[in-house]
């Protein structure tokens, strides 16, 4: 629990996963907190006074300052409440460098190619995110048994930064395996991932934060037929 007076809120969007990313490192590292729901249509004044840049969430409030994007938010909570919870990033500042860089690629390669195998403009884009997409997990295949060392997480015997930087897209990887049958980590081509999102799945502080997949669901499907609209209306 958050001590010694400190108050935190996250302003957040219940089904965007860099917000997720936050309420997993808040869970594990078990600090209590305000949430505030945006909406993003209609953003709140202290939304945009915190985040004036990007104008995005989520952004953490910790004792009246704002602090921003999800990774940067992540680290921040690992450093002020390092006594609390398990530490997410490694002590050796070479691994710590590691696990920073293996984050930036699971944000700017596989996010990113997931989502142009999403909603690219043609077949021909969406076809090309998906060779990506396949690409970048292979890679991170990789990743996981050089970080891991064999053991359960990307954190070793524990979840580490790595950890809730993926497994806040485990809920949306369950949300496409329902919505097209895609299935991002299997045995065949990811065997030491797949066992992975399982196991961090079944932790009781993921447990307590994951959005339910059939809201997902139907929130996709939303959002997915405004777009469609918005192209024709164009």
């Amino acid at each position: 629990m958050a001590g010694g007076g400190d108050e935190l809120k996250l302003l957040g969007m219940w089904a965007s996963p860099f917000v997720l990313r936050v309420k997993l490192a808040l869970s594990f590292k078990g600090l209590s907190y305000e949430y505030v729901e945006e909406d993003l249509r209609n953003k709140s004044d202290l939304l945009l006074s915190s985040n004036p840049v990007h104008k995005k969430v989520p952004v953490l409030i910790h004792n009246g300052k704002p602090v921003c994007e999800s990774q940067i938010i992540v680290q921040y909570l690992d450093e002020v409440y390092s006594a609390a919870g398990p530490s997410f990033l490694p002590v050796d500042p070479y691994e710590r460098a590691m696990a920073r860089f293996w984050a930036s690629f699971i944000d700017e390669k596989f996010l990113a190619s997931w989502i142009k195998a999403g909603r690219g403009k043609t077949d021909e884009e969406k076809a090309e995110g998906l060779k990506l997409t396949f690409a970048a997990i292979e890679t991170l295949e990789g990743a996981f048994k050089e970080c891991s060392k064999g053991k359960p997480f990307f954190g070793g015997d524990s979840v580490g930064y790595l950890d809730i930087a993926l497994g806040a897209l485990v809920a949306w990887m369950h949300t496409a395996e329902v919505r097209h049958g895609l299935r991002l980590f299997d045995a065949s081509r990811s065997p030491l991932l797949e066992k992975w999102v399982e196991r961090f799945g079944k932790l009781d502080e993921v447990v307590a934060v994951l959005p339910d997949i059939d809201r997902l669901v139907e929130h996709a499907k939303v959002r997915e037929a405004e777009v469609a609209a918005a192209a024709a209306g164009n």
